[in-house]
């Protein structure tokens, strides 16, 4: 599935690639969901590309951040739609994904108690990342955390 990036995001995924030597996959901006929160990025980082983009102790992250100005998540990338839906919410502990596929395709994700707020994220910030991240990968209509 071809994800289609605007221009904003292209030059984010090139400053990334410049800073990090990481070939980014996506580009997400997304945006504050209060006053209080800020706009942030979340770049698809290469499968297996992981450590180098974050860098030693974070430094490389932490450059491009200071690049484009604004926090950046990053995800890594995955062949299957259940390790991306898996990996869209780290640092949550994910014990299984299932997909379902009828009328929608939905990601049923199962994950600890103790993460549950973690996968969803602060105003729900992750797992709707997550949701808009799996629709433009693998066409998944909703993830859910059961």
């Amino acid at each position: 599935m071809g994800v289609t990036l605007d221009d904003d995001a292209r030059q984010y995924l090139a400053a990334f690639e410049d800073v990090t030597d990481v070939s980014g996959q996506d580009c997400l901006v997304t945006d504050a969901p209060t006053a209080d929160a800020d706009e942030r990025l979340i770049v698809v980082v290469s499968s297996g590309r992981m450590s180098e983009a974050i860098g030693p102790e974070g430094r490389t992250v932490r450059q491009y951040e200071e690049r484009v100005g604004k926090p950046v998540r990053l995800v890594e990338d995955a062949d299957d739609p259940e390790a991306f839906v898996a990996n869209a919410l780290s640092p949550a502990a994910v014990y299984n994904v299932t997909i379902s596929e009828n009328d929608d395709t939905v990601a049923y994700v199962e994950v600890a108690d103790e993460d549950r707020g973690v996968a969803i994220g602060s105003n729900g910030r992750t797992i709707e990342a997550a949701r808009t991240l799996a629709q433009r990968h693998f066409g998944i209509d909703d993830v859910q955390l059961i």
